[in-house]
């Protein structure tokens, strides 16, 4: 009954002191925060004041300068068709990166059994891909390409290869696991565990990220174009150029509104394929 007792008397003190350490630790994070952001306010002459004050200055020029008028709005057609074909270069470079992705990522995932040198070499160069953004990729690109389209269809190929690559190794490695043991328990050859246990376990997750990316790329590809003078981004920087902020108020408008329409068609089908 003592050795009971002593057991009960310990477990609140033992609670105590888990809080206390989380305490301590969420104060010690936001204090480093804190440091960190007063530094790098200093070092940059960053006014914290004075930026809080201009957001509603911001938001009432917004209101008043990008609102679209009647010029802007004569120039509908010529918008829509920019950003269809923004969408399209969105759709293409996404479906051409995940082809390529998915077979790099049977070679790096561990289910597959393909040896480690080559699965490591996979995922070093993957990783080189996602880290470098593709604005990067795409005024590096600019050099070997000048502006035009191609630049673009390449600065989001390389990102999006790079994000994908790693994204399907992890669904196979989680997914098909299982699957993949179970076929070469009966002595299944590569291409039978291919088409037979990864692709039907793993394909919902990897439609799932696919249609992810298309989303991430519709957005990205606006800013590209602005560097590759090409699609949308190129129209918006026309107008603001030519500060016709009604008509450039317009292209955002119509980016933000494809952007919502594209994620909630994804989520639709998410949910049927899941």
């Amino acid at each position: 009954m003592s050795g009971e007792l002593i057991k009960e008397a310990s477990r609140p003190k033992d609670k105590t002191s888990v809080f206390v350490k989380r305490k301590r630790t969420f104060t010690l994070a936001f204090l480093a925060v804190a440091i960190v952001f007063a530094i790098s306010a200093i070092v940059t002459d960053y006014d914290v004041i004075g930026g809080f004050e201009s957001i509603p200055k911001a938001v009432i020029w917004m209101a008043k300068n990008f609102i679209p008028d009647e010029k802007a709005w004569s120039r509908l057609p010529n918008i829509l068709r920019k950003l269809t074909e923004t969408a399209l270069l969105s759709v293409a470079v996404t479906v051409c990166a995940a082809v390529v992705a998915f077979f790099f990522s049977l070679l790096s995932t561990r289910t597959t059994k393909i040896h480690p040198l080559t699965g490591r070499t996979v995922r070093i160069v993957a990783a080189f891909f996602r880290n470098v953004p593709d604005v990067v990729w795409a005024m590096l690109l600019l050099f070997s390409f000048g502006q035009n389209i191609l630049t673009g269809f390449f600065a989001l190929f390389f990102y999006s290869f790079g994000t994908l690559t790693r994204t399907f190794t992890e669904t196979i490695d989680e997914v098909s696991a299982a699957c993949v043991e179970a076929l070469h328990a009966t002595g299944a050859t590569f291409l039978q565990t291919v088409f037979r246990g990864i692709i039907p376990s793993s394909m919902p997750q990897i439609v799932s990220w696919v249609l992810y990316m298309i989303e991430t790329n519709i957005r990205n590809s606006t800013l590209i174009g602005v560097l590759t003078a090409t699609g949308i981004g190129a129209l918006f920087d026309l107008y603001y150029k030519r500060m016709d902020f009604g008509s450039a108020g317009l292209v955002v408008i119509s980016v933000v509104v494809l952007v919502i329409a594209i994620e909630v068609t994804s989520n639709k089908i998410r949910k049927v394929i899941m």
